[in-house]
């Protein structure tokens, strides 16, 4: 893939606030900070658990969109607001990038976008081949 490349994931935040879900220039793919959204705008419900599954669910779309995968994944940040999730989000983590081992960093916050959101996390991939 040569010069910029953008995916969408539908979030109302991105029209609002003037950004893409992930862009792609050259080989390297970067993810926005993604929140637990649903498709209609509503916040995915359940616990850190659950919020931590959609969010990671939206980047690895994103990154295939743009012609990667998992595994490609070199980085990512995940920020909290309870230090509680810790383990229930790195259990999610680790489902989806485990094979990858990136480098990763969790944070604790003291909010996100919207106050029901309990976590919220971001990816880089770089695209080998």
């Amino acid at each position: 893939m040569t010069g910029r490349v953008r995916a969408t994931s539908g979030s109302p935040f991105e029209a609002t606030f003037g950004f893409a879900r992930a862009v792609r220039d050259g080989n390297r793919i970067i993810v926005a900070g993604t929140g637990p959204v649903e498709p209609d705008g509503s916040t995915t419900p359940g616990g850190a658990t659950e919020q931590a599954v959609r969010c990671c669910a939206i980047i690895v779309a994103a990154i295939e969109e743009l012609g990667g995968t998992a595994t490609d994944v070199v980085r990512t940040r995940m920020l909290l607001t309870d230090p509680n999730d810790q383990d229930a989000v790195g259990a999610v983590h680790a489902r989806f990038f485990g094979a990858a081992r990136p480098a990763a960093t969790m944070a604790g916050v003291a909010w996100l976008c919207r106050p029901e959101w309990k976590v919220e996390i971001e990816a880089e991939a770089v695209v080998r081949g």
